[in-house]
């Protein structure tokens, strides 16, 4: 380790502790308390121990800075200020928390500038998301690296807060990473002792240390506001090479530099603002807000091109690798949705949907299976052409059906002692689960998906939503979808869920009918790129719907709905559904006549993104008799059924029984359907 500048660095971090003071008192609001009290561990990692470069911000073998506190944005926004990222210039500081800003009120990886990693805030979904970058720069490690050549070597440093610690999530992921020994993690816990409503020590009392310790965790206590010793420790935690990840225990005194509100909860929002001022002054900072040092600038200036130098080091690695593994570079180069983290020779898009769909055998036309059957036969057809997808699963894989290769077999589990395996067991840790996809989907080189029960998405929303906001193209597979779960009762049958589901932001929720459905439903989740896909699949049996042309249903599915079944006179009614009930639709239709249209929506957001033109060719809006029907709350169709139309569904909690029992007795029937048609037709 060379020596620590220190007097340069204590410069930094007084400016650092500046620039949080003076953009947080402009706007008003804020949380000062990490900035300030953290000053120190930030200008250790960017003004010495971080491998980054921020003239090539999407270095594949960057160190990855996860700010799991994303309330003390102003931390990341400031050193990423001095360490040289060209758009996070100081305009954006003077911005902060304000309308198209890139400096947003907790660090958004699709609207704040490069060198933020992934999104922030609600607390402990960072630490799960540094979990998964961990985890995928140790797949990318196994499955790229060469004997002459390491492409994949860096680490993944995570700074979370007390109330990170506090929450399950984050000791979700925790306990996953301790098992895996993911030990290119490093964990710098900022123990300031003090929580938003009172001190830390009124709502826990654990010692951190041998409860991480006993999670498989090295463990240091530190005094993080001294840099000489934090820095050794950092160094101790990158060099271990234990086999255990790293836990740094900062112990940090939370809003330094300001007296009045130091040391209490108070330092937590932005009141320790009003005296920036006295502030300044006791930092050795001129009135002046804004201000960084010649000497501070110029020092981060020598510190970036050790940092070029670095970079271009590992390019003609890069180089040299890629020359001798062509195979390998061109499976690298086949991450679609990060296509642009390649260098550009490299970069090469996954199949395209016909070779997808063409890649999928069709269904025999008396085949009878559950989908989350059907997904387990259209899976593995797509998961030879798309190497970079991995599977993982909530102690679910006998059940959900989403294991990549056999399942039986169970080789190519990813472990310890297999690191290139395609699937990940993620435990009953379903929150933890979909967060650390999150972190696997930001790292950039694999595709990660899930699974569970539909029923516990609840568990991962918290999840999914990041993932919809941040635009990351996971793909939840969860099963078991309806009442049709049957004896399970109430507590496994959600009702309420895919309805919930649909009204997340640039979430597609795709509930496909059938087996060919179902193929439509994988490929579309694998053709997207800019944000999550969830596919909702059913326990119970369904029938091939042979009578709807496979093209028809499949690219239907792309579409996001389809007529399913035209009339062959006059339109006089539309039945509608999504998912095991479009059977009851088709069959309906049957005894209504001639006027009577089926259109399958599996996928609302899909539907409602194609040409109006389209959305009137399927539902005109001349024919205001509809009817839908789907094993959920009904609130969802309102949009298509409209004032004058009628929906069918369970808006109660289901029953233990049967599964077919259930659906008859809560009225999920064609016979409802027919009944309801005839209603309108008749009003």
């Amino acid at each position: 380790m060379t020596a620590l500048p220190v007097s340069t660095l204590a410069r930094a971090a007084s400016v650092a502790r500046g620039l949080a003071i003076d953009a947080i008192h402009a706007s008003q609001s804020g949380h000062l308390g990490l900035p300030l009290g953290c000053a120190e561990i930030g200008a250790v990692l960017f003004g010495s121990t971080l491998r980054h470069c921020p003239k090539h911000p999407e270095w594949l073998d960057r160190d990855r800075f996860v700010l799991s506190a994303g309330h003390g944005s102003m931390f990341l926004y400031a050193w990423l200020h001095l360490a040289g990222y060209r758009d996070m210039s100081m305009d954006e500081l003077k911005r902060f928390r304000q309308l198209d800003s890139k400096t947003p009120g907790h660090p958004e990886l699709t609207h704040a500038p490069s060198g933020v990693e992934t999104t922030t805030g609600p607390l402990g979904q960072g630490i799960a998301n540094a979990v998964g970058m961990a985890l995928g720069a140790k797949m990318a490690a196994a499955r790229f690296n060469t004997k002459e050549h390491a492409i994949f070597s860096h680490h993944v440093v995570c700074l979370a807060g007390d109330g990170c610690m506090q929450e399950g999530v984050a000791m979700e992921a925790l306990a996953f990473a301790g098992h895996q020994k993911l030990d290119n993690l490093i964990l710098i816990y900022d123990a300031n002792n003090v929580t938003l409503d009172a001190m830390a020590k009124e709502t826990q009392s654990e010692d951190t240390a041998k409860r991480m310790e006993a999670t498989g965790f090295d463990v240091q206590t530190v005094e993080g506001n001294d840099m000489t010793v934090f820095a050794s420790a950092y160094e101790r935690a990158k060099q271990a090479g234990s086999g255990k990840p790293q836990l740094i225990i900062a112990k940090t005194l939370i809003g330094l530099g300001i007296p009045e509100v130091a040391g209490t909860q108070k330092a937590h929002g932005e009141g320790g603002a009003k005296f920036a001022e006295a502030a300044r002054a006791n930092l050795g900072l001129p009135p002046e807000p804004y201000h960084v040092f010649p000497e501070v600038n110029a020092f981060f200036r020598e510190h970036e091109s050790t940092l070029d130098a670095a970079y271009d080091a590992w390019s003609k690695t890069f180089a040299a690798w890629q020359a001798k593994n062509p195979k390998l570079a061109e499976e690298l180069g086949t991450s679609r949705a990060f296509a642009h983290t390649l260098p550009e020779d490299t970069a090469k898009k996954t199949p395209d949907v016909a070779t997808l769909l063409a890649a999928i055998p069709s269904f025999a036309a008396d085949t009878k299976v559950a989908t989350r059957k059907a997904g387990q036969d259209v899976l593995q057809p797509l998961a030879a052409q798309v190497p970079l997808l991995i599977g993982g699963s909530a102690d679910l894989y006998g059940s959900t059906l989403n294991y990549i290769g056999d399942l039986k077999a169970g080789d190519d589990d990813f472990k310890v002692e297999h690191r290139t395996g395609r699937n990940i067991r993620f435990g009953i840790r379903e929150h933890g689960m979909c967060s650390i996809l999150n972190g696997l989907a930001a790292h950039g080189v694999f595709r990660p998906s899930g699974s569970t029960f539909l029923v516990f998405a609840d568990y991962c929303r918290a999840a999914i939503r990041l993932s919809a906001l941040s635009h990351l193209p996971v793909i939840y597979i969860f099963t078991h979808d309806s009442v049709g779960v049957g004896e399970d009762g109430p507590t496994h049958q959600p009702v309420e869920t895919v309805p919930g589901l649909r009204v997340i932001p640039n979430l597609d929720v795709i509930r496909p009918a059938d087996p060919e459905e179902t193929a439509g439903a994988f490929v579309a989740a694998l053709d997207r790129t800019d944000g999550p896909t969830l596919i909702a699949l059913s326990r119970q049996v369904v029938p091939l719907l042979s009578s709807i042309p496979v093209e028809t249903r499949r690219q239907g599915v792309l579409k996001g709905g389809y007529i399913a079944k035209r009339e062959t006179g006059p339109l006089e009614v539309i039945l509608l559904s999504a998912g095991s009930e479009l059977q009851h639709a088709m069959q309906a239709a049957e005894k209504l006549g001639a006027g009577a249209r089926v259109v399958s929506i599996p996928c609302f957001a899909r539907f409602d993104r194609q040409p109006a033109a389209y959305r009137e060719e399927v539902l005109p809006r001349a024919c205001r008799r509809r009817v839908s029907i789907e094993a959920s709350t009904t609130a969802s169709w309102a949009q298509y059924v409209g004032l004058d139309g009628a929906s069918i569904g369970i808006d109660r909690f289901g029953i233990s029984a049967p599964g077919a029992l259930v659906m008859k007795t809560l009225g999920i029937t064609a016979e409802h359907v027919v009944a309801e048609a005839e209603r309108l037709r008749n009003a």
